[in-house]
């Protein structure tokens, strides 16, 4: 079962734009489409490392602000690309609040 922790109001991201959360894994862009649905992705192009939370939200995708990669905001798979793809999370919206899969916030146990 995902625990999910809360990250902030729905209301903090605008439509159509992207919230960056800093995680203990890395860096996920929080994406909020035009009808309000919520998505989190590396923040991280594979091609040259642009931010896609400083991306062109549109429909259920993002265009990497850099190179114009566009990724399937469900998938992570890059439309068009062999080998572009980043990773996707666990990410939903109750009582107008985000919550994101708290995994993403523990930091890894040392061995």
């Amino acid at each position: 079962m995902t625990v999910f922790v809360d990250i902030g109001s729905l209301d903090d991201i605008p439509r159509q734009g992207a919230r960056l959360v800093r995680t203990a894994q890395g860096c996920v862009a929080v994406f909020r489409t035009a009808d309000d649905r919520v998505f989190a992705l590396d923040d991280r192009c594979p091609h040259k490392g642009g931010p896609l939370s400083e991306g062109i939200v549109h429909g259920t995708a993002v265009t990497c602000p850099l190179h114009n990669w566009v990724f399937d905001l469900n998938t992570g798979q890059a439309q068009g690309a062999d080998d572009g793809a980043v990773g996707t999370y666990a990410v939903r919206v109750q009582g107008g609040r985000i919550l994101i899969d708290a995994s993403l916030i523990r930091r890894s146990a040392a061995a």
